[in-house]
This record gives C-alpha cells, sequence and structure tokens, in this order.
C-alpha cells in the first residue's frame, strides 16, 4: 500500500472540488481525505494500491466540470495514518 499527498491549484474551490474526489476514491477503493486550503489549493491525501492511486492522480489532473485545474503536485508517502474511508475534511 502506498500513500499519496497531493496538493491542486487553479479554480478548486467552490465547484465541488473535495466531493468530487471523495467520490471518485470511493469508487476506486481508497481511503483518505479532500480540504480546502486557506491559500486556494485543495489538498488530498489517499491510500491504496498503486493502480488505484495513479488513477485519482488522473482524476485530479482534471477535476469536476466547473473547476479549473492549473497544477497538481504530488508527494509519495509511506502510510502513516491507519486510514479507513474516504472523506471531506473540513
Amino acid at each position: 500500500m502506498r500513500q499519496l499527498h497531493a496538493f491542486v491549484s487553479g479554480r478548486v474551490q467552490g465547484v465541488f472540488f473535495r466531493a468530487s474526489t471523495q467520490e471518485e476514491g470511493q469508487r476506486l477503493g481508497l481511503a483518505g481525505w479532500a480540504r480546502n486550503l486557506p491559500d486556494g489549493r485543495v489538498e488530498v491525501v489517499a491510500q491504496g494500491p498503486q493502480p488505484a492511486l495513479d488513477a485519482l492522480v488522473a482524476y485530479l489532473h482534471r477535476g469536476p466540470a466547473a473547476a479549473r485545474v492549473d497544477d497538481v503536485v504530488v508527494n509519495w508517502e509511506t502510510p502513516d495514518d491507519d486510514l479507513r474511508d474516504f472523506g471531506v475534511r473540513y
């Protein structure tokens, strides 16, 4: 199992980015979370098998229809928390 820690910038707040990322993460069978940051980016942490994480990264580059993704920075980490589902953090 691997963990990604991503930061997504662009028009990614107020366009259902967190909720759609949660749905995509659940669809892919991943555990993790997405939250808005004060600087306008969305932060995403996800754990699971590499193919599913790769699919989530591809989704983060697109986002939902109303979003405009300018950049996605992904860091690969060793899982440090035992996440059980995929949610939205506030």
